[in-house]
């Protein structure tokens, strides 16, 4: 393995020196920095409730080809990149930290809190699509796979816990506790060496999660019990855990790919499920909406029961009220049907309000009311980070293997890696989001079946070859 070479007496910052610097790795990095630029022009002008929504509905020409472009060879690929450059930075620093026999937890710690600041500012005060801060969220939960301790993930997780029992908390700190489990068994499996009952202590626990989750859909499927939206994705989950199982005990040695096939997994692992949500309700047919006069049946029912009784006449006491009976009955399948309609309803006007306001205040409106605008959505925008953060620690894991193999230092070396990732990846990655793109390009909020989930999931793991 290649380590970067840095002198230990020297205690001066300063620019690192030529000789020092990893030239292939700044080649990448301008690289990604033009992608980046290209991907961001598009949504200096949209409202920030529209992104995600992939191309702006409506266009024609040139303006869709352009839109097309940035959507499927742009914008994907350059965030992964970028994540990767991420990643190899925080292995150069590590080496060299290494190398001088300097600390290099409290000094990374540091720069995670003020690229963390730096990212909640720059979202404020100039671009709601920032991505810094989820870096920093990710960077933070990357030091509990490489560093964490049991005793402080577990004190983590009790806190967490409680405070997602807070009012106005709950999605962050629950967001929280759910990366602090996925970044637990990633550090299981980057780093405990044990093996209960012959397998590793990792493929033991999504043995057992999986073996759990095939009990649930089997006694769902077959009793016809609970409700069906949820069947398809827990059986499918449940083989995913099954099949991540057997590769981390197939696949743990040699130790060194440990960092690379982590990475990759953790990212797949999300984008597939990405897919596969967007795959069922894609392809599970539309609810029919029910007419609100279906709703009020058992009311009217009730109503029609209790009119003999007329306005002077005397009810049983010994017989329960028809209309007591009828508001304690369990709503039946119809009228959660027309309640989730009118959740979704409610939420298309919520979507359509912001973005007029949005539009309103980023077109015409005042600075001072941009910067305000901007202070509401990083309430909303800060517990995303912490989902994103999940893709995100798999390409930093990624990057650093670059670096700590050696790759990015000898390129000759590593040529028949690059050639297949070449020759390979960019065919694959960039055909899985040119098929995604022939199911939707576009988003219409609150339309669950339009296929832009699939479309999404499909594009998120063509990024990673490509």
């Amino acid at each position: 393995m290649n380590t970067l070479k840095e002198s230990p007496e020297t205690t001066e910052l300063a620019p690192v020196p030529a000789h020092q610097r990893i030239e292939a790795l700044d080649v990448v990095r301008g690289f990604a920095l033009i992608g980046i630029c290209l991907m961001n022009i598009e949504f200096f002008n949209r409202p920030p409730a529209t992104l995600g929504q992939g191309m702006p509905a409506g266009l024609t020409g040139i303006d869709w080809l352009a839109s097309y472009f940035v959507a499927y060879f742009v914008a994907g690929k350059f965030w992964t990149i970028f994540s990767l450059l991420f990643g190899m930075g925080f292995a150069v620093m590590l080496e060299r930290a290494e190398s001088a026999g300097r600390g290099f937890l409290k000094p990374y710690m540091r720069r995670i809190a003020a690229l963390a600041v730096f990212g909640a500012l720059h979202h404020i005060f100039l671009f709601a699509g920032d991505i810094l801060f989820s870096y920093a969220v990710a960077a933070a939960f990357l030091l509990v796979v490489l560093y964490g301790t049991w005793k402080w993930l577990l004190a983590g997780l009790v806190v967490t816990i409680g405070v997602a029992f807070v009012p106005g908390f709950g999605p962050a700190a629950g967001g929280t506790a759910a990366a602090l489990v996925f970044s637990g068994l990633i550090a299981i499996y980057m780093r405990n060496e044990k093996r209960p009952l012959t397998l590793s202590v990792m493929s033991l626990i999504l043995l057992v999660l999986g073996a759990i989750g095939a009990i649930v859909a089997t006694v769902m499927w077959t009793l016809n019990v609970g409700p069906a939206e949820p069947r398809g994705p827990i059986t499918a989950v449940s083989a995913l855990l099954l099949l991540l199982s057997f590769l981390a005990n197939k696949y743990r040695n040699p130790i060194e790919a440990r960092s690379w096939r982590a990475g990759a997994t953790m990212y797949l692992f999300f984008a597939t499920m990405m897919t596969i949500g967007g795959a069922v309700e894609y392809f599970t047919p539309p609810e029919p909406v029910t007419p609100a006069a279906a709703v009020s049946v058992p009311a009217v029912a009730a109503a029609k029961v209790a009119a003999p009784l007329g306005a002077g006449a005397k009810a049983d006491p010994n017989k329960p009220d028809p209309k007591k009976a009828a508001a304690k009955a369990p709503p039946t399948e119809a009228e959660k049907k027309a309640e989730r309609a009118a959740e979704r309803a409610k939420q298309l006007k919520k979507r359509a309000e912001e973005t007029a306001t949005e539009t309103r205040v980023m077109s015409s409106g005042s600075y001072l009311e941009l910067v305000k605008l901007r202070i509401d959505h990083f309430g909303e925008h800060a517990p995303k980070g912490v989902g994103m953060a999940l893709f995100l620690i798999g390409m930093f894991l990624l990057g650093a293997w670059f670096i700590r193999s050696g790759a990015m230092q000898n390129i000759s070396a590593y040529q028949p890696l690059f050639r297949k990732l070449a020759f390979i990846g960019l065919p694959v990655g960039i055909g899985m989001g040119l098929l995604g793109s022939l199911i939707a390009t576009t988003h219409v909020p609150g339309a669950r079946h339009d296929g832009f989930g699939l479309a999404s999931g499909l594009l998120t793991i063509g990024n990673l070859p490509a």
